[in-house]
C-alpha cells in the first residue's frame, strides 16, 4: 500500500499533523518507535502539560528568541485560541494560570495525550510502532524501519530534537533530513539546568527556594528577571526560574551570572531592621546560630561564610558594617555560570533544520517536493510558558493543512 502521507514521530507535532491530515480524508501512516504515542508530552509541565499560553500575538512572538518571523504564517493559521478550542472540543477543559499558562483543569498531561490519541484514531490514522532507519524519494517516499519498509506520496518528519532522549527524542530526524540535502543548525540545549563555577551549591543540594527573585546578567546587562522557585543541585542550579533563565543565554561562552534576591518582599532598609530584630533576640548566640528565622538551615553556613563574618562571632559583637554586608548579600547572592548541563537534561533543543530551507506557510521543504517538517526538529524555539508546544501545534497544523492528494508529489 502507498499511503498519502507517512509521518515519522508520534509526539505533539506528529499526532496533531496525523489527525489533521486524516480528518481531510488522506490515508496516513504514523510511525512511532516507542510503545505508545506522546511519551514526552506526558511528562511536560511536571506531568501537567502547559498546553499553550493565553497571551496576545505580540507577547507570543516576544517569547520566541529563535527565528520568530518564520512562525508568523503558521501561528496565524493556528494560534492559541485555536489550540484551546481544539482541546476543549476533544473533551479536555482548560484553565489559565499565572503568566497566562494554559493547563488542563485536571492537571493531568495524560488527558492531553489521550485526547490526541482519540483524534488520531477517529480520523483513521494507521499507527505502527517502528523506528525509521532511512528515507528516500524516487517516485514516492520510501521509509525503511526496523519493522519493514513503507511508502507514501508525502513525508512529514516530526521526530523532535535531542532533549529527553529517554522519551525517544534522540536526534534521529536530523540524519533523515540531511539525507534529503537539508542543513542542520547545530543542536544545543535550551531550558536546561546550569553549572556554576562556584562549588558551594552542592552544600545546599536538594534545597528548593520559593518566592525568590532570580536575575540573569550578561556582564552589566539584565537578560531575565522573575519571581518564583529554584533548586540547588550538586552541579549548580535548576528549577523553574533557572530553566527559564537558561533560555535567554544564546552564547554560553560569554560571561553570565545569576543573582538571587532571597528576600524580594523586603527592601534593603526593611531587611536591615528585620536582621536587627533577630540579632536583638539572639544577641548572645554565635552568628551561625542566629539566622534560623531568616534563612533555610542548609543555606546559613554558606551565607555566613560568604559574608566574611566569622561563624563563631557573637551577635552582640557584629559591627554595623558586617550587618549591612550580610543584608546586601541576602539581597544579591551571585553565582557565575560555567556551562549548560548536557542536552539530554534539557526540556527543549535549540537548533535544527535551517528555516531558510522550509516554506513558512506550509512547512514543506524547499529542496524536496512533498517533504514536510513540524515541531522541535525545526530551528525555532521559545521560552517556557507553553510557547514551545504552541510551535508544535501551529507548525503541524500548517503542514497537514497544506497536504493535498493532488500535489505534484503524487
Amino acid at each position: 500500500m502507498i499511503y498519502d502521507v507517512i509521518i515519522i514521530g508520534g509526539g505533539a507535532a506528529g499526532m496533531m499533523a496525523a489527525g489533521t491530515a486524516g480528518e481531510k480524508g488522506l490515508s496516513v501512516l504514523l510511525l512511532e518507535k516507542n510503545g505508545r504515542l506522546g511519551r514526552k508530552l506526558a511528562i511536560t509541565g511536571k506531568g501537567r502539560c502547559n498546553v499553550c499560553n493565553n497571551c496576545t500575538r505580540e507577547e507570543f512572538f516576544d517569547n520566541i528568541p529563535t527565528n520568530p518571523r518564520f512562525l508568523y504564517s503558521s501561528y496565524s493559521s493556528f494560534d492559541k485560541d485555536d489550540t484551546m478550542s481544539f482541546f476543549e472540543g476533544l473533551g479536555v477543559p482548560l484553565k489559565t494560570e499565572r503568566g497566562n499558562r494554559v493547563f488542563p483543569v485536571s492537571d493531568k498531561a495524560a488527558d492531553i495525550v489521550a485526547a490526541l490519541d482519540r483524534f488520531v484514531r477517529k480520523n483513521k490514522v494507521t499507527v505502527k510502532q517502528a523506528a525509521a532507519l532511512s528515507a528516500k524519494k524516487e517516485d514516492v517516499f520510501t521509509v525503511a524501519t526496523d519493522r519493514g519498509t513503507f511508502q507514501g506520496r508525502m513525508l512529514l518528519i516530526a521526530t523532535g530534537g535531542r532533549s529527553y532522549p529517554a522519551t525517544g527524542s534522540t536526534g534521529d530526524g536530523y540524519a533523515l533530513a540531511k539525507a534529503f540535502g537539508h542543513s542542520i543548525v547545530t543542536p544545543k540545549p535550551s531550558l536546561v539546568p546550569l553549572v556554576t563555577k562556584e562549588k558551594w551549591p552542592s552544600e545546599c543540594m536538594g534545597l528548593s527556594l520559593k518566592n525568590v527573585t532570580l536575575t540573569l546578567m550578561q556582564r552589566d546587562k539584565a537578560l531575565y528577571s522573575e519571581l518564583g522557585e529554584m533548586l540547588f543541585t550538586h552541579f549548580g542550579l535548576s528549577g523553574p526560574l533557572v530553566l527559564s533563565a537558561s533560555g535567554h543565554i544564546r552564547d554560553i561562552s560569554k560571561p553570565h551570572s545569576i543573582h538571587i534576591d532571597l528576600k524580594p518582599a523586603l527592601d534593603a532598609k526593611k531587611l536591615d531592621l528585620r536582621i536587627q530584630r533577630d540579632f536583638e533576640e539572639y544577641k548572645n548566640r554565635e552568628i551561625i546560630n542566629s539566622l534560623s528565622k531568616l534563612l533555610p538551615a542548609k543555606l546559613i553556613p554558606v551565607i555566613v561564610r560568604l559574608s566574611g563574618i566569622p561563624a563563631d562571632k557573637r551577635v552582640n559583637s557584629v559591627t554595623r558594617e558586617e550587618r549591612l554586608r550580610l543584608g546586601a548579600l541576602i539581597k544579591d547572592v551571585t553565582l557565575d555560570i560555567a556551562a549548560f548541563r548536557p542536552i539530554d537534561e534539557a526540556i527543549i533543543t535549540s537548533g535544527g533544520i535551517l528555516t531558510k530551507e522550509i516554506d513558512p506557510k506550509t512547512m514543506e521543504s524547499k529542496l524536496v517536493k512533498g517533504l514536510y517538517f513540524a515541531g522541535e526538529i525545526i530551528d525555532t524555539d521559545a521560552y517556557t510558558g507553553g510557547f514551545n508546544l504552541q510551535i508544535a501545534w501551529s507548525t503541524a497544523y500548517a503542514a497537514a493543512s497544506a497536504m493535498t492528494p493532488d500535489t505534484e508529489s503524487i
